[in-house]
């Protein structure tokens, strides 16, 4: 997935905006980040719960990673973003939005 098509299916999700974090660029939902994206490596982090991220991590450990230290514990994964399934990298967003919004804005989007 290339950066402008990850940036616009953030920025669908409802009450997201886009800013800056650090190095990267933050999507947010409730002041809460829910995905950031790293441009000059081309990877995104989202937050998972502990059971998602050791099915992505186990599904692709070459491609898909726990964070390190307290970020990865806490759910936080990163993503190559280039050599990903798109579908994927849509899923995991899905669920990485849900997790951080509000019910009455995740209830939308869970299957």
């Amino acid at each position: 997935m290339d950066s402008l098509t990850f940036i616009a299916y953030c920025l669908s999700f409802d009450e997201v905006i886009e800013l800056p974090h650090f190095e990267k660029t933050s999507f947010r939902v409730n002041k809460k980040i829910f995905a950031t994206l790293n441009l000059q490596k081309k990877q995104a982090t989202f937050k998972l719960s502990a059971i998602d991220q050791s099915v992505f991590c186990d599904f692709d450990p070459n491609r898909i990673r726990q964070a390190t230290g307290a970020w990865g514990k806490q759910g936080w994964t990163i993503f190559d973003l280039t050599e990903l399934a798109d579908e994927m990298l849509i899923d995991v967003l899905t669920l990485s939005y849900c997790n951080v919004s509000l019910k009455r804005l995740s209830e939308k989007y869970k299957a």
